[in-house]
């Protein structure tokens, strides 16, 4: 079984990240564990957290659960040209202190919405930035961004558009693919 961690950043109930992250999810094969990891309740890293051995237990319970994943899928919105302050900070949390990066080698793949045009480019290529700094190496095609993204889910949340799920089967393809080389 391999253990796949969502990383979901936005906080609102029911958000679009959320509800296509859960789409997304269905298009991985059985012997794919999904699992969506909480973050909303992390409170700020702050490093004197680590040097006096002061660790929050949401902070060891978090990194314990990213050290069980073997890949990420973040889904994410922009905010101001970059991802969710939620989404830094734990990305922050699991990468310290820095001889226990607990990202470390894991295959990550990013989806970036956005209800406007532009589908979260800017946070896209942000968090491709911030994921190289912790090693975790990523789909790099195809890329997704996902433009108007409200108008692709039904009343019930679910992805209404074909070629939208072809798209993303596809994704979730190369993904496997990138896992696949990192755990061999």
């Amino acid at each position: 079984m391999v253990k796949v961690g969502v990383l979901i950043g936005s906080l609102r109930k029911s958000s679009l990240s959320q509800q296509l992250a859960l789409n997304v999810g269905s298009l991985f094969p059985e012997n794919y564990q999904i699992e969506v990891i909480e973050i909303g309740h992390l409170p700020f890293y702050n490093q004197d957290f680590d040097d006096y051995d002061q660790v929050p237990e949401s902070f060891q319970a978090f990194r314990e659960k990213i050290q069980e994943m073997d890949a990420f899928l973040f889904v994410t919105p922009e905010y101001n040209r970059s991802v969710p302050a939620v989404l830094s900070n734990a990305i922050d949390i699991g990468s310290r202190p820095k001889i226990d990066n607990a990202w470390d080698g894991k295959p990550g793949a990013i989806i970036s919405q956005s209800p406007g045009n532009f589908g979260g480019f800017g946070a896209n290529h942000h968090l491709r930035q911030v994921l190289s700094a912790v090693n975790v190496p990523v789909v790099q095609s195809p890329e997704v961004y996902l433009s108007h993204s409200a108008k692709l889910l039904d009343e019930q949340g679910k992805l209404n558009n074909e070629g939208t799920v072809q798209f993303l089967q596809s994704f979730v393809e190369a993904f496997i693919e990138l896992i696949k080389k990192y755990s061999a």
